[in-house]
C-alpha cells in the first residue's frame, strides 16, 4: 500500500526544507540593500581597506563595495571597472544558491567541493588579479 500526501503538505514540506536557502537569499538581499541605500563611494560610511590604507596596494576586495553598489543600481559596466571578481562571485552565488534552493525543496543534499587542483586555481586567479591590478598595465582593473 503506498501512501501519498496532500499536494499542500509536500508543498508545505519543501518550504520548510528551503528555509535556510531563504534565509541566506534574505541575508544577502538586506547586505545589497543596505550598500544601495548607504553609498560606499562617499567616505565616512565605511571602513578603509587596511592593506590599502598602510600599503597602498589593492586587495582582490577593493572596490567590491563599490561594486556591489553598482549591481544594485543596475550599472553592470562600472561595477565590473570597480572589481570584476566580485561580480563573478556575486553570478557564482547566484547559480550556487538556485542549486541549492532547488535541492533543498526537493530533500536532496547539497555539498559543494572544491578539488585542491580547483582550489589552487582560484588561489593563482585571486593572486594574479591581484599583481596585475596594481601594475602600471592592469590599471583597468582598479577601483
Amino acid at each position: 500500500m503506498t501512501l501519498s500526501r496532500e499536494p499542500a503538505t509536500v508543498r508545505a514540506a519543501g518550504l520548510r526544507r528551503g528555509a535556510v536557502p531563504l534565509a541566506v537569499l534574505g541575508a544577502a538581499a538586506a547586505a545589497f540593500a543596505y550598500v544601495a541605500d548607504v553609498d560606499p563611494n562617499a567616505p565616512g560610511h565605511y571602513p578603509v581597506c587596511p592593506l590599502l590604507h598602510y600599503t597602498g596596494v589593492y586587495c582582490p576586495g577593493c572596490g567590491g563595495l563599490r561594486s556591489a553598489y553598482a549591481v544594485a543600481h543596475g550599472h553592470f559596466g562600472t561595477a565590473v571597472g570597480c572589481n570584476a571578481v566580485a561580480v563573478a562571485g556575486y553570478g557564482l552565488f547566484a547559480v550556487l544558491w538556485a542549486v541549492w534552493f532547488g535541492r533543498a525543496v526537493r530533500g536532496r543534499a547539497f555539498a559543494p567541493t572544491l578539488r585542491p587542483w580547483q582550489a589552487w586555481a582560484l588561489g593563482a586567479l585571486l593572486v594574479a588579479f591581484t599583481v596585475v591590478r596594481n601594475l602600471p598595465f592592469g590599471a583597468a582593473l582598479a577601483p
